[in-house]
Parts: C-alpha cells; sequence; structure tokens
C-alpha cells in the first residue's frame, strides 16, 4: 500500500473507529492491522500452546521480529470458570504465570502483547475447549452469559488502548442465520445485542462481526459468508465501531470447487469480491480476514498459488488480517513456527511479508524489518 509506512508514524493515537471501508484512528490516520492468531486458552491447557517449551515475553517478541503488528487471541468461555486449571506451561520458563487462573493468564498475554507495541482483538472461539458452536449460545452457554462474558472483558481491559476490540463469535455455521429476523438464529441481531452492550461499558472498542456459512442457498467457508452484510447491516449505537470478519480457506481445509476450475487462481479475486471483499472495496465497512492459512506456502501446488494469491489480494486492497496461525499445532494448517515451538518457517515468512504493516507505536528500526 503506498504510502502506508507513514500512516502509523509517529504512533496511532486510540481509541480506533471506522470510516468508510478504513479503520482510523483518534487523528484520523489510517490504520492496518496485519497479524496472527496465537491459539490455546480456548483448549482444555487453558493457556495459549507453547509455553510448555518457551517463555511467553520471548513468543511475543519474536511475533513481532516476524512483523506482525496485531493478535488476535481465541478463547472460550470455560477459561473463566473456577475449575478451569491452567496446565501444560513450563514454570521454570514462565516463573510469572504460576498460580494464575486462565483469566489471568490472559492478562499475561494481553499486556505482553500490548507493551511490545502489538494491538489485540479478543476472539469468542468456543463456548468450551471441546469444540466450536455453530451459534452464539449452547445449552450450558446461554446467551445472556455470553453477553456478561464480554462485557466483563470490555470493562477489564478498558484503559488498555492497544485492546481494540472484540471478535463476538468464531465461525458462525449451520443454524446462524443472516437478517431473517429469528432471535434464536439471527447472527445480525445477536451481533447488534452483543456490540451494545459492549459498547455499554467500554464505548471504544471495534466490534469484529464474523460472517456465517451461506446466503441465499449459497455456500462458503465458515463465517467466511458477508453477503447479508450488504442488505442487513450491523447497525450499533456507536455507528463507527463495526469491522466485518471473514474466514477463508485453502485446499488443504477442503477441496472446494472454485480450487478445481480451469481458470484458478485467476477466479479467485472475483470470488472474494463476492463474498466479503466488496464491502472494502465499495468502502461501505472495514474488513478482517480473521483466520487464512495453510501448510504448503511455496511451490506450484495449489494451496501455495491461493495463498500467494490472497495475500496479493488483501495487499492491493488494503484489508486488514491475523493469520491462522503462530502455533504450528494447528492439524490442516500447521503454523508460521516450526515444530520445534522456535523456528520461523521461511516459506510463511516469505509469504506474509509480500503485506505487513509497521506496529502502532514502531520505532523505525521495527517498522523496518
Amino acid at each position: 500500500m503506498s504510502g502506508s509506512k507513514n500512516t502509523t508514524a509517529p504512533g496511532v493515537h486510540g481509541p480506533l473507529h471506522t470510516k468508510g471501508g478504513d479503520i482510523v484512528d483518534a487523528d484520523g490516520k489510517k490504520v492496518v492491522l496485519t497479524g496472527v492468531n496465537w491459539f490455546g486458552l480456548e483448549t482444555g491447557t487453558f493457556a495459549p500452546h507453547g509455553l510448555w517449551t518457551r517463555n511467553l515475553d520471548s513468543m511475543i517478541e519474536q511475533m513481532v521480529d516476524t512483523g506482525f503488528n496485531t493478535l488476535r487471541l481465541p478463547y472460550s468461555n470455560e477459561l473463566f470458570d473456577a475449575k478451569s486449571k491452567p496446565n501444560g506451561i513450563d514454570y521454570k520458563k514462565n516463573p510469572e504465570l504460576k498460580g494464575l487462573n486462565g483469566l489471568q493468564i490472559m492478562d499475561k498475554v494481553v499486556k505482553s502483547a500490548t507493551d511490545h507495541g502489538m494491538m489485540v482483538i479478543l476472539d469468542q472461539h468456543r463456548p468450551d475447549q471441546y469444540g466450536q458452536s455453530d451459534l452464539w449460545y449452547t445449552e450450558k452457554l446461554p446467551e445472556s452469559k455470553w453477553l456478561s462474558d464480554w462485557k466483563m472483558l470490555a470493562e477489564r481491559y478498558k484503559d488498555n488502548d492497544k485492546v481494540i476490540g472484540a471478535d463476538l463469535h468464531n465461525e458462525p455455521r449451520g443454524r446462524a442465520t443472516w437478517g431473517d429476523g429469528n432471535p434464536k438464529t439471527d447472527w445480525r441481531m445477536a451481533a447488534e445485542k452483543a456490540g451494545n452492550t459492549i459498547h455499554s461499558v467500554n464505548p471504544n472498542w471495534l466490534i469484529f462481526v464474523e460472517g456465517n456459512d451461506t446466503y441465499k442457498n449459497e455456500s462458503t467457508w465458515w463465517g467466511g459468508e458477508l453477503r447479508g452484510a450488504k442488505d442487513h447491516p450491523v447497525k450499533l449505537k456507536e455507528s463507527d465501531k463495526v469491522v466485518y470478519s471473514a474466514h477463508d480457506y485453502g485446499p488443504g481445509v477442503y477441496n472446494q470447487n472454485w480450487f478445481m476450475d480451469k481458470s484458478f487462481p485467476n477466479n479467485m479475486p472475483a470470488f472474494w469480491d463476492k463474498h466479503w471483499g466488496f464491502l472494502k472495496k465499495t468502502n461501505t465497512a472495514p474488513v478482517l480476514l480473521g483466520e487464512f492459512g495453510g501448510k504448503k506456502s511455496t511451490g506450484n501446488n495449489t494451496e501455495a498459488v491461493w495463498q500467494k494469491s490472497l495475500m496479493r489480494y488483501l495487499k492491493k486492497n488494503g484489508i486488514s488480517y491475523t493469520y491462522w496461525c503462530w502455533n504450528p499445532d494447528s492439524g490442516d494448517t500447521g503454523g508460521v513456527l516450526k515444530n520445534d515451538w522456535k523456528t520461523v518457517d521461511p516459506g510463511k515468512k516469505a509469504l506474509l511479508s509480500i503485506y505487513q504493516e509497521p506496529l502502532p507505536g514502531a520505532r523505525t528500526a521495527q517498522s523496518s524489518q
């Protein structure tokens, strides 16, 4: 993006808000998120993965050195239960985490990331450690608890202006509808309720609203269908705080018919435009590609070609992203780190360096990396 290096110097002044298709800071400067996901808080370890072999701060420092300016941090609501005991941590390497509960470990991750200059998005990834849910509530997690947990987090981090917002629910799909007015399934209605609830205690947060997976009888990835937002936009009382978010994966996750199209990869920009990119391209709202990734990042295989095409598309259109993922233990995508939890995969580093923006408070030495 031409001139983008200057947009964050000499620093981002929060809080952030939206203006047309852009995220901007309090001075009206454009802010582009080019980040990474680090998972584990949503699993049975109740802590980010890899702390069994690494120190927390060293992990965050390496993310910054790899060029990421944002951390999307998945959690489960079960994390906040008193019974949920963090485990899988080497306390010799992480003595400051000893005796902490899951929420206090989240505090430490958030503090480390923001102290190192990264922006943080909290992601309600699952109701519990056992799996994702299609809707924002389940039999064990009522909507009221989903809302009160968000309110608690919004209040807890409101004084840290680098915690920039809430990804309300990961990958709505299946029964999740958009704009049909059914309070049990209409994801747009639920997102408005959650956004307004969060803003009642913390009006500064961006509200990241993922798509669902089906609209007008056409299906795409879980969370990847945002055409509903054209006909039925999310409207909050704080009207300049909505960022839409899509997920998009490659053939290593599922070999969709568009990967087998004879015009691939030239058919992909029109696909992305249709399902989520149009929101940014028409200057309607900003878009965060909250998840994409794959094991193969080099060579002429379909997955590597797809990843490179997508990075170029994001860069060309100034669309924010958080890559899936930092962890090597993501079964269908692998990670930026190799299996030793220390070495950055050179193919992925090269892929991601196609399009990276500096830290919001970056020193010039860092932003040139």
